[in-house]
Formats: C-alpha cells, structure tokens, sequence
C-alpha cells in the first residue's frame, strides 16, 4: 500500500458514512495484516489467508493479552510513545505504541463532541488519583487533551485535596461542568462532601484499585446519585489497547463511536457469535487503530442492543483485573 493510499485510509476512519464501515474495516484489516507484524504471525498461526477474509465478521480478532508481549505497530513506523495499562502489583502491564498522536487527538475529540457537543462549552475537573500519578497514562493524556482544546482556564486536576474541588464544583459558572473521576476516588469525595452537583455532569471511570471493596455499577451509582443529587452518572469505556471511547449517559449503555464496532463472541468458541441480545464476550472493532491493531478481543463480558450501543457486564474468570475494568461483576 503506498502512502497516498495510507493517507486516504487514514482520512476517511472519522468521515465515513455508516454504511460504509464494513467496507473500510476490510480495508484495515488487509493493510493490518499484511503490515503489522504481530497480527500478521497471529493471522498465520491460525492458517487464515486475509485474501480469503470477505465480511467483517470473518476477522480473526487478536486476543488483547499480545499487547503484553511486543511492541503491535505498523512495520517500519517510528514510535512516538506509548500508554501502559495501570494493572495491579505483580501482573504484566500491557503497552500500547503510538505512532501517530494526532490519531488518537482526533479521536479523544470527536468522540466527546459527538457526545457530548463542543468541548469548548465545557469546565473540566478531573478527579484521577492512581492514574494522575503515574507516567504513561492514556486516560491521563485524554484529559489533559480536552483540557487544552476546551480553552478554559478554570480546567484543574485533583488527587486527594477534595475540600478544593467541592469549593470549585459549587461556583457559579456560564460553562458546563464535567467531573471526570476514577471510582474510589468519587466514593472518598462523596463520603465527604454531600453537595448538589445537579448542574455537573459526574463521569466514573471504572475502578476501585484495591482501595475499596468491590461494588458493581448499580451500586457505586446509586450511592454517587444519592450524595451529589444527580439524576444519573456517566460513564467511560475505553482501555490502554484501544484509541477510542464509548460513553454512557446512564444506566450503564454505552454507545460508540461511529468508527467503531462491537461485536459479541461465543464464551467458548471465539470465532463464533451470538445473537443480539445475549451475553459473550467483547470483540472490538476500532479503526482509529489503524498503525496498530484494530480487532482486539478483550476479557470484558457484554451484550449488544443495537449495532451502536451496548452494555459491560463482566469479566472472565480466568483474566486479570485491570484498572478500568474492577468495577463490573
């Protein structure tokens, strides 16, 4: 593939219409194949010619536990960085290389835009101890990055000062509010500061860290919607392997991005599929991974309830317990 036509692949992941989706991910998935060398060895271990690959749900997707092993990238691309999953002590920390941020840029804000509308309209305050901490974070670039495109100077991050945060969350403001926060961390402030956020939108980010006992979802927001006086809590679904988010406005549905596609698989066939509606695991379609890989089986449980929006419901058994995903049963 040459680079003008690398380059056209690339412009077209953000500005397709739906109904060309099935079309471009071929593309990707024939590019990926032949230049990813990871996905390429995985491809030829299971005896699958791409050639042969006509429909989407043909892929093979790559089981995410590779990100752990070597680096997944576009042969011949220069790395610019790279995000490593929070994990807890003792696991294998999983690295995503980036060769282009302006990809991910791309994402984070269109993404948030198409859900939530101009990022300018908005005060950021991010609640993220553990991950603020710590180097390498894609969770932490994402909101550093919404931060600076927003152009508002009353943007601020928060560890443990929550008397500082409540003073803020308070005041008066022309802007939407939006508190970002991972879940032990909201709990802390909510057992200390019982205040109306009615007019904030509150998002949780998944995980206690093993600083709290586990809650599922339905508990952690009833106990967030009762102390802030909000109607609902939003949510993020993203993870350092991916380069795109889904978001909830409530009751755990997350609708994703238009550049991508979920899938469900079998529990124990991974190359088959169940119908809409039932519970298997999570196969992800994200195009924004273009120069890494954009078909990645993850040890998340869920199920579709249409073609863009579904819901998390577990883990498996046998994974490991990383940081945005603790939350859920």
């Amino acid at each position: 593939m040459t680079t003008s036509e690398i380059n056209s692949l690339k412009n077209r992941i953000f500005y397709s219409a739906p109904e060309a989706f099935n079309e471009l991910a071929l593309e990707v998935f024939q590019f990926q194949a032949r230049h990813v060398n990871l996905y390429r060895k995985y491809l030829e271990y299971l005896d699958i010619n791409p050639s042969s690959i006509k429909k989407v749900e043909e892929i093979p997707f790559l089981p995410v536990e590779f990100f752990k092993n070597e680096p997944i990238i576009t042969e011949n691309m220069e790395v610019g960085r790279y995000f490593q999953s929070s994990g807890t002590t003792g696991i294998n920390h999983a690295k995503h290389y980036l060769a282009e941020e302006e990809i991910y840029q791309q994402a984070i804000l269109k993404a948030f835009e198409d859900a939530y509308g101009s990022v300018k309209d908005y005060i950021f305050y991010a609640l993220l101890p553990a991950y603020a901490e710590r180097e390498n974070s894609s969770l932490v670039y994402m909101m550093h990055f919404l931060m600076a495109e927003s152009g508002n100077g009353n943007n601020h991050w928060y560890l443990y000062n929550h008397e500082a945060l409540a003073n803020a969350l308070v005041i008066k403001s022309t802007k939407k509010k939006f508190l970002m926060g991972v879940s032990f961390a909201l709990l802390d402030f909510a057992e200390q500061f019982q205040i109306d956020l009615s007019d904030v939108i509150v998002m949780e980010t998944g995980g206690m860290k093993g600083r709290r006992t586990e809650l599922i979802r339905e508990e952690l927001h009833a106990i967030l919607m009762d102390k802030f006086k909000v109607n609902t809590i939003h949510s993020e679904y993203g993870m350092t392997e991916l380069l795109s988010q889904a978001y909830s406005k409530g009751n755990g549905i997350y609708h994703s991005s238009p550049w991508m596609r979920i899938l469900i698989r079998e529990v124990n066939d991974p190359f088959s599929y169940v119908p809409q509606g039932q519970t298997g695991g999570i196969n992800i379609i994200d195009l924004a991974n273009l120069f890494s890989c954009s078909f990645i089986a993850v040890k998340d449980l869920g199920k579709l309830h249409n073609e863009d929006t579904f819901e998390v419901l577990g883990r498996f058994d046998n994974s490991d317990l990383r940081g945005c995903s603790l939350l859920y049963e």
